[in-house]
């Protein structure tokens, strides 16, 4: 039977296992944590922990490290997160603050959550299925070259170039960009889509020749597939350095677990089946340990992950991967702490 002293031998266990990467034996528990009972008492309680499989011995020496299991029953039980620093989150809030538009604030959240958890921290690109168009504007840089730009109410601005066979010239052009906005701006995006699609074919064949209608439909083109890009499911990473330097906590090569993450396929699935989880964790952070994640290239590591959402976006996760020796405290209270910054963000 595991005692509550024994669930308290755990947790000092895996926060010095986490520190050091050493296996912990019963006299330094003794020595560094004031447990008032002798060694002999605590060998017990690990004893017990032992035979529950929440510990075990990765080899002769008389230390113990925690096992997935150890480290579930240890994320369960905490009874709140150590907050993030004044410092932390003034860091947040001046860094994630800077941005400029949607891309740039998705850029610097993984760059920061890389840096405050040391692991490689992933973000879920947003959805805008229920973002509506603002304004398209079309900017000719050469002849036969112009700029398309697609700016969303929920923040998104997206570019591409058109090179059309032929030249509007400036009213022509101007008269398209008049009639683009006038047609689109304020619907869905993906209704957005459909007229642009039409708007060529709606053109009077008295005023624009074949020509200039295949024109204006190259430059509807590529607004249209910017904002089929804006539906596809895509991550952003950074932090991936930070995986590397721990790959003494994989067994063999980390190259697997890295491939993964570049692939995404198996991360987005994951992410997906974490959201199912979000609504119920008692801090809107859902964690995956080990072997729970059933994909084997992740199956030595641990998934931190909460959602986040904002103005005409859909509801995205980001989070944190690396081994199941982690600060889990610190990084839920991070991924938490970011995640509630960014919906604030979006949300203006």
């Amino acid at each position: 039977m595991v005692t509550e002293r024994s669930l308290e031998v755990l947790r000092v266990i895996v926060q010095d296992y986490v520190a050091s990467r050493e296996p912990v034996g019963s006299k330094s528990i003794v020595e560094r944590h004031g447990f008032d009972v002798s060694a002999a008492t605590i060998r017990n309680d690990m004893a017990a922990l032992e035979e529950e499989e929440l510990i075990a011995a990765p080899h002769t020496s008389s230390g113990r490290v925690p096992t997935d299991k150890g480290y579930r029953l240890f994320v369960d039980r905490m009874s709140e997160l150590r907050p993030l620093s004044s410092a932390q989150r003034q860091a947040i809030e001046v860094f994630l603050g800077q941005s400029v538009d949607v891309d740039d604030v998705l850029a610097r959240t993984v760059r920061l959550l890389a840096q405050l958890t040391h692991q490689v921290a992933l973000v879920q690109y947003p959805s805008v299925s229920r973002a509506r168009v603002r304004h398209i504007e079309f900017v000719p840089l050469a002849p036969r070259r112009v700029l398309c730009v697609l700016i969303a109410d929920s923040g998104v601005v997206e570019q591409g170039v058109a090179e059309p066979d032929g030249d509007l010239g400036e009213d022509a052009l101007a008269e398209v960009r008049a009639q683009v906005n006038a047609q689109s701006a304020g619907l869905r995006l993906a209704d957005a889509a459909v007229v642009l699609r039409r708007l060529p074919s709606t053109l009077p064949a008295e005023r624009w020749t074949a020509q200039a209608r295949e024109t204006v439909a190259s430059l509807c083109q590529v607004i249209v597939e910017q904002i089929e890009a804006t539906r596809q499911e895509r991550l952003i990473m950074a932090g991936a350095a930070n995986l590397v330097r721990t790959e003494n906590d994989f067994t063999g090569s980390v190259t697997p677990v890295l491939e993964a993450i570049e692939e995404q396929v198996e991360l987005l699935k994951l992410f997906g089946e974490m959201a199912r989880e979000l609504d119920r964790e008692q801090y809107g952070v859902s964690v995956r340990i080990g072997r729970e994640n059933a994909v084997s290239p992740f199956s030595e590591a641990s998934v931190v992950a909460s959602g986040y959402a904002g103005s005409g976006i859909d509801a995205a996760r980001l989070g944190v991967l690396g081994p199941t020796r982690m600060d889990y405290s610190n990084n839920m209270a991070a991924v938490r702490a970011v995640a509630r910054y960014l919906s604030r963000l979006l949300g203006e």
